[in-house]
């Protein structure tokens, strides 16, 4: 784990952030803890995707697809907000090296772990294809190693940003190397794409090095699409991977298939049915020891991020503002408005109630961790309450200027003035995900 640099986020929702696990394509992943104490993975996305609202939207329905995923070798997705200035979403931490690192550090595996391995990456598979999602982007540091078991990550991103603008203008969703055909050529992606994925991680595990060797992103690109692997460092036990890694989605073998055929061996009669065996997990033998989950720290209350602080300052202001304006003078020795409904100044005070209850509504939403988008009729509503109060405003005004023998403006036309300010800024600050983000 990495430290935080001065521009990295100390609060992403709820979870407070205090180290960096990774960075890719995609965005940064952050270790977060819950105001409980609860230790979570925050994946921030990135600033280009999140100015893309295609990508806002698929990516909503993706995290609520990825929602769903419940199997033992995945991370669960325990919050979202796909509607925040940035969008993020949080898994559970599992505590372990990425594969990646692990074989970096210990070299190769022998063809057991490597098949146990398999066995658990293929449930995840399963229970990643059991809710509609596809990974495409299984690699090594998308594969945790837990002391009881691998876990797979990351899912519920990429597809997200495919069609987004990003790929529109030559950007691939993947990574070199591990990636299938198909989704270098254009055609479609489907569970066989991450079975393809599966075969080029299970060969880096035994070998070291990936199935299509080392190089630029376009030779390693090459070779997917035209060459066959380089399996002749593959030890014996290990054919499936070259099943796996087959030209044709249709030549690959399944989910199901996968998990049947790697499954660790179990002799039948070797142990009573009522006795209590602890398993072992000879693909965490390579490791150097157990993989400890980060110190709690004490739960803190969560601090809004300037960002957060910026989008909410103008309800924020605007509701004691307007509360004033009626029960302060509007010129110096006048009576108030909210005393003096019965000579007219009733329109002032249903003006201010039905912009506070606005600015309410708003400070409401922002507030709500969701993830549906957020219907267009508040910030509709708001604004007919902003441009009310500030016509009032110039009406008042104006008739105050043209009459030099009244008194000059008391505290409550000031405060009136500034409230009505405030709710034509929390206009552009009001949250809406069916607004478009500005272009870079």
């Amino acid at each position: 784990m990495d430290e935080l640099q001065p521009t990295d986020p100390r609060q992403v929702g709820k979870y407070r952030i205090t180290g960096l696990l990774g960075a890719g394509g995609m965005g940064r992943v952050y270790l977060g803890q819950s105001p409980g104490g609860r230790a979570v993975a925050v994946k921030v996305v990135r600033p280009e995707l999140a100015q893309d609202f295609e990508f806002r939207r698929r990516f909503a329905r993706e995290v609520a697809a990825a929602r769903r995923v419940n199997g033992f070798f995945t991370a669960t997705v325990v919050d979202a907000d796909p509607e925040s200035e940035t969008p993020w979403l949080a898994t559970a931490y599992v505590p372990g090296l990425p594969l990646d690192r692990a074989i970096a550090t210990h070299g190769p595996w022998p063809v057991e772990s490597v098949r146990a391995l398999g066995a658990g990456l293929a449930e995840a598979l399963e229970a990643i294809h059991a809710a509609g999602l596809v990974h495409r982007d299984l690699k090594p540091s998308n594969v945790l190693l837990a002391p009881d078991g691998p876990r797979v990550v990351d899912f519920g991103i990429s597809v997200a940003a495919e069609a987004t603008g990003l790929t529109r203008t030559g950007m691939i969703v993947g990574t070199p190397g591990f990636m299938a055909p198909e989704q270098l050529t254009g055609a479609p992606v489907t569970p066989a794409t991450d079975v393809f994925a599966l075969g080029a991680v299970l060969a880096y595990a035994a070998t070291g090095t990936g199935p299509f060797g080392t190089g630029s992103a376009q030779a390693l690109n090459f070779r997917i699409a035209y060459e066959e692997p380089d399996l002749s460092a593959l030890p014996p036990g290990l054919e499936i991977v070259a099943r796996c890694l087959a030209k044709d989605p249709a030549q690959r073998p399944s989910v199901a298939a996968l998990i049947t055929e790697l499954a660790l061996a179990v002799p039948v009669d070797s142990h009573p049915p009522t006795e209590v065996v602890t398993p072992t997990t000879p693909w965490a033998r390579p490791l150097p020891g157990p993989v400890t989950a980060p110190p709690v720290l004490p739960p803190t209350t969560p601090t809004p991020s300037p960002a957060r602080l910026q989008t909410l300052l103008p309800h924020w202001l605007a509701i004691p503002a307007l509360a004033l304006a009626t029960v302060l003078p509007p010129v110096v020795g006048s009576s108030v408005a909210l005393t003096s409904m019965s000579r007219g100044s009733w329109p002032v005070v249903v003006a201010v109630a039905f912009g506070i209850a606005t600015c309410a509504t708003a400070l409401f939403l922002a507030r709500s961790t969701r993830t549906a988008p957020v219907p267009r009729w508040p910030r509709y509503v708001h604004a007919l309450a902003a441009l009310l109060n500030t016509g009032l405003v110039v009406f008042y005004v104006s008739m105050i200027a043209s009459r030099p023998h009244i008194a000059p403006l008391g505290g409550g036309a000031y405060a009136y003035i500034l409230g009505s300010a405030m709710l034509l800024y929390g206009l552009v600050k009001f949250p809406s995900s069916n607004r478009r983000s500005p272009t870079p």
